[in-house]
């Protein structure tokens, strides 16, 4: 039988928080994008907007969305950090696509590559990075 992606009910209203940070850390990566373009080249503004709104989405999934029980900060923010550059990576290479094979703007391009890790981020940091429960180590 089929098994949901989010089983309970916990899970789905981390989920829903989730999704509110990640449109709080795409404003702010939308918003500084349209700033830095003007005196940047694409890729440059990309990853400095991409910085400041991985920045956001950090702190609000830390301690909002995603609360944890973890007391390895130092642990933590490293394994965010390896999941903010997988996004990274999924993202700028779907910018690059859209912006130098498809022809989108570099701010379509930007919003069209958001999408795609929005569920792989989610998974890694709520079944490993900020994960909840009886499943995170105290210290």
């Amino acid at each position: 039988m089929f098994k949901p992606i989010l089983p309970s009910r916990e899970t789905q209203v981390r989920f829903s928080r989730f999704l509110v940070v990640g449109g709080t850390a795409a404003v702010v990566q939308l918003s500084s994008l349209a700033l830095f373009k003007r005196g940047l080249s694409p890729n440059p503004a990309f990853t400095l907007s991409f910085v400041l709104s991985t920045a956001t989405h950090y702190s609000l999934n830390r301690f909002w969305a995603l609360p944890s029980e973890r007391r390895d900060t130092a642990q933590q923010l490293g394994e965010y950090l390896m999941t903010a550059g997988l996004s990274y990576l999924i993202n700028l290479s779907l910018f690059q696509l859209c912006l130098s094979v498809i022809g989108l703007s570099v701010i379509w391009s930007a919003v069209a590559a958001l999408p795609p890790s929005t569920l792989v981020v989610f998974l890694l940091l709520n079944y490993r990075v900020f994960r909840h429960g009886r499943g995170a180590p105290k210290g």
